[in-house]
């Protein structure tokens, strides 16, 4: 088995925005004391002038992130999942979402793989809190050569957006050439197959792509979709999983409540769809502190734990 090329895609947002910069000078970026962490200081050092450290007062830089877009500029606000969502969600929901400001929200550590910080980092909500807020774009890219491609896209594409991203290293999924034809809004097709349609997001389509090569040794010919677009979601992929499968999963590295699988489990319902569906992700529940991968095998998010669920679920 080859081993895995591996990136982090906090590093492929610093890096796009820099490239960005130059091509577009009415972008800014705001971040709130963790330019280190989410990689922004990278534009700090490129365009100082451009760049807004405005300490640890969150929602004071949504809000002056609005501002800066009724001025005409095309701002960038960064911070973790956890403080660039709950912490400020009325600043997100006036002075961005009702206001249509052109402001991209751009998160960093979402999920639980953000480890030992424990319950109080692991943001689990945040595609829940995001979604259900009119006028507002959801995205949660895949690998970092996503990130790059649909950082380029949200700077080039008007009106509110969130996006979120995780802490650790992950493996490269995917060259630039491959995503040429990446669009918001549009599901892309990692795997081919018909037995089963898993659609996952972020981290957890290459814990998908796993399983697929994995139960594809076992017989079983199973289609992933990259559903990086959770807001407008992909209905007619969804559409087409589910009537061209015998099951479909979707998983992801947030709540089982209201998020990717919610999506998908509205479009199914909404639609009279009696396929056989399960969401993998976490349960009602906070989570401990513990290394990723643990906290994968142990909250069920992990291959074997989806290869498990795809099985079951095929015997209904």
């Amino acid at each position: 088995m080859n081993k895995k090329v591996m990136a982090n895609p906090r590093d492929a947002y610093g890096e796009t925005l820099v490239e960005l910069g130059g091509k577009y000078p009415n972008i800014v970026v705001l971040d709130a004391d963790l330019s280190k962490s989410t990689k922004t200081i990278l534009f700090a050092k490129k365009y100082p002038e451009r760049f807004f450290e405005m300490g640890i007062a969150e929602a004071n830089m949504i809000s002056a992130a609005a501002g800066l877009a009724s001025c005409g500029k095309i701002p960038f606000a960064s911070t973790f999942a956890v403080f660039a969502t709950g912490r400020v969600y009325d600043q997100i929901r006036i002075d961005v979402a009702y206001s249509e400001a052109n402001v991209k929200i751009f998160a960093t550590h979402g999920g639980i793989s953000v480890g030992k910080d424990g319950a109080s980092h692991q943001m689990i909500e945040d595609l829940t809190l995001m979604r259900v807020l009119p006028n507002m774009t959801v995205l949660a890219p895949s690998d970092a050569t996503q990130t790059r491609c649909l950082v380029e896209l949200m700077a080039t594409t008007p009106g509110p957006m969130y996006a979120r991203i995780g802490r650790a290293n992950s493996p490269v999924l995917y060259s630039k050439a491959d995503l040429k034809d990446l669009e918001i809004g549009k599901g892309w097709i990692a795997r081919e197959g018909s037995d089963v349609s898993i659609i996952a997001c972020g981290t957890m389509v290459d814990q998908a792509v796993d399983a697929s090569e994995q139960l594809h040794k076992e017989g079983l010919s199973v289609r992933v979709v990259d559903m990086h677009t959770i807001k407008p979601l992909d209905e007619k992929l969804v559409l087409k999983c589910a009537k061209n499968s015998n099951a479909v999963v979707t998983v992801e590295e947030h709540s089982v409540i209201g998020g990717l699988g919610g999506a998908v489990s509205e479009v199914l319902a909404e639609q009279g769809l009696s396929v056989p569906f399960q969401r993998i992700g976490v349960q009602d529940m906070f989570c401990e502190s513990g290394e990723p991968d643990e906290l994968f095998d142990k909250y069920g998010l992990s291959t074997p734990h989806i290869m498990k669920t795809v099985t079951k679920l095929l015997k209904k």
